[in-house]
């Protein structure tokens, strides 16, 4: 999700091309004592190459199933950015999703990753997790497939049995061509066994302790890596953090709640502001925005390539520029032309959220792996009345945007595998101290979650970001940058939230 604001913002990567001696270009294992059959992959050397732009790429090999780790394996894409000064260790970064590619993250957006105080002593590590990009990936559809798996039309009203049955149909097909296109790979994509790989990658590296910058849904795996390891934890950094005991139903529910909160705090700037496509009270352009997805979901808006914007699309457009309140003058532009009745702006937005390049193709693989990766993190429940019930639920807390976040469950009810055991809090007993950062008008991971899990983890420790947008670190202030930046190069924690 952090990869997607960077995009949305056009930013990209400038960086040094300084390589210090300090980053060989064959690592060295830690050489730590495993199971037998784990050796040929905790011993494996890495052999890093030139890829341009100052950075240097390799690839590792991991077990295909950690319960089984003879039965195969996999292959995970890494990149990283050498340390330009005197050199503390790695520094791995995951930038969200699931899905997120966190070669592409450090490779294209290393600045927006990592303040230059972090890339002096780190080698700023990105890679794509199992299921994702340069790695062994989920594969699911043609782009013309895709395209109709995610802006088609349902022919039947919203909520109806009839709606629900063509939103499962097309569901049940998408899992049957993710399973025969990706194979065995798409029961073994879970974050436990992401975690089990992280672990993998921290021993090869050299590293005797995991030193970690994850954001959004990156704050989960670290959070699972330091439960599963935590005598294994340096210097973890959890950024726009994710409860790990939340269900499917509340993570839809509360972040509905904050997208709701995001778009009132956008419109209450709008509003007060001159170009500004609404006129009146929050409240009343709220109700403008609401009649704006019912006209659409009635009466689509066509675009030159075929397609058409119903409430779906337009309601990723609306998310997307959400997610940090620098985009807010572009959110205007789209509502302007999409109340002009042109889609163009719209479906730039949509696209951009879902990978989506301007001639059809894809590009990457983030929503199938955004998919097969929460079939397995999550238990589902496919009842229509049991959906319906927590439809109400949400639209009653979001009603503006909550109609149009509900029935997620049906993508996965019917996934070829599914999520076995519960979600739990987490508490990596025994682990170092762990940075949790949070922002209190979060609308992707509400600020709640940061406190819930700053509260589960046994060493956790809570930095507030008092603002807007989605994560802190190196896009808030001079606060919250110091405060990782000093943990995570002296190990300095807070003795209480800075309060930023």
């Amino acid at each position: 999700m952090a990869l997607a604001a960077a995009l949305a913002m056009g930013l990209s990567g400038c960086v040094s091309w300084f390589l210090p001696q300090q980053a060989p270009l064959t690592s060295t294992p830690t050489g730590e004592k495993t199971d037998a059959a784990l050796d040929p992959f905790y011993s494996q050397v890495l052999k890093w190459k030139d890829c341009g732009d100052g950075m240097q790429c390799t690839t590792a090999s991991a077990p295909l199933d950690w319960d089984a780790p003879e039965a195969g394996e996999i292959d995970l894409a890494l990149v990283r950015h050498p340390a330009t000064g005197d050199r503390i260790g790695s520094l791995l970064v995951n930038p969200g999703g699931p899905g997120g590619s966190g070669y592409d993250f450090v490779k294209d957006s290393v600045d927006f990753a990592t303040d230059a105080t972090l890339q002096e002593r780190f080698d700023i590590v990105g890679f794509d997790p199992r299921g994702v990009g340069r790695s062994s990936a989920v594969s699911c559809l043609e782009p013309a497939q895709m395209d109709e798996y995610l802006y088609g039309l349902p022919g039947a009203e919203r909520g109806t049995d009839a709606w629900i049955a063509e939103i499962e149909a097309s569901a049940v097909e998408f899992g049957a061509a993710c399973s025969a296109n990706t194979g065995d790979l798409l029961a073994q994509v879970d974050t436990v066994n992401a975690a089990h790989d992280l672990d993998l990658l921290r021993a090869i590296l050299g590293d005797k302790k995991l030193n970690y910058l994850g954001y959004s849904y990156g704050t989960f795996l670290g959070a699972m890596f330091a439960d599963l390891y935590p005598d294994k934890v340096g210097r973890l950094v959890l950024d726009g953090a994710i409860d790990p005991s939340t269900s499917n139903f509340d993570v839809t529910r509360i972040q509905a709640v904050g997208f709701e909160s995001a778009l009132r705090a956008y419109l209450a700037d709008c509003v007060a502001g001159d170009a500004c496509p609404f006129r009146g009270s929050v409240d009343e352009a709220m109700e403008s925005i609401t009649a704006l997805l019912g006209v659409v979901d009635r009466i689509p808006i066509a675009v030159s390539d075929g397609r058409e914007l119903g409430s779906s699309a337009l309601l990723t457009a609306i998310i997307y520029p959400l997610y940090q309140a620098t985009a807010w003058p572009q959110l205007s532009q789209m509502f302007e032309s999409v109340f002009n009745g042109s889609a163009d702006i719209a479906f730039q937005f949509a696209d951009g959220y879902n990978g989506r390049n301007s001639d059809g193709t894809y590009a990457d693989n983030s929503t199938e792996a955004f998919t097969a990766i929460n079939c397995l993190d999550y238990s589902y429940d496919g009842d229509p009345a049991a959906m319906r019930a927590q439809a109400a639920q949400i639209e009653a807390e979001a009603p503006v945007i909550g109609k149009y976040m509900s029935y997620g469950d049906i993508g996965c009810a019917a996934w070829p595998y599914q999520f076995e055991g519960e979600r739990t809090q987490l508490h990596a007993a025994g682990a170092a101290p762990i940075l949790v950062v949070g922002t209190t008008n979060d609308p992707a991971t509400p600020y709640v979650w940061a406190q819930n899990l700053a509260e589960q983890l046994e060493s956790g420790q809570l930095v507030t970001y008092e603002g807007e947008g989605h994560t802190a670190y190196n896009k808030s202030n001079s606060c919250v940058n110091d405060t990782v930046d000093d943990y995570l190069i002296n190990g300095t924690v807070p003795d209480a939230d800075p309060m930023c």
